[in-house]
């Protein structure tokens, strides 16, 4: 059974420590696919709660790799690597 809750419901804000927060139904978590962690920012006056990004860490990986010498193209003679090459300003 799917649940679907885009009509909103109440909840209420419990202490927890020295904050605060608020208990997630089951149903509602395994509909936005939330398990371990999720991605928290205030927007527009909004929390806004979701799935870690897919790509999160790639930057960083970009960057070992530029570092590494480890970015260079795998296939360099391709038509299109020549096109690239001859065609685009660095």
């Amino acid at each position: 059974m799917v649940c679907n809750y885009n009509v909103g419901m109440r909840i209420d804000i419990i202490p927890i420590g020295n904050s605060r927060g608020i208990r997630i139904p089951s149903a509602l978590l395994r509909q936005c696919g939330l398990k371990d962690q999720a991605e928290l920012r205030v927007e527009n006056g909004r929390i806004i709660l979701e799935r870690p990004g897919v790509r999160e860490g790639w930057n960083e990986a970009f960057q070992q790799m530029a570092e590494a010498g480890d970015d260079e193209l795998l296939w360099p003679e391709h038509p299109l690597a020549a096109f690239d090459l001859e065609e685009w300003s660095w």
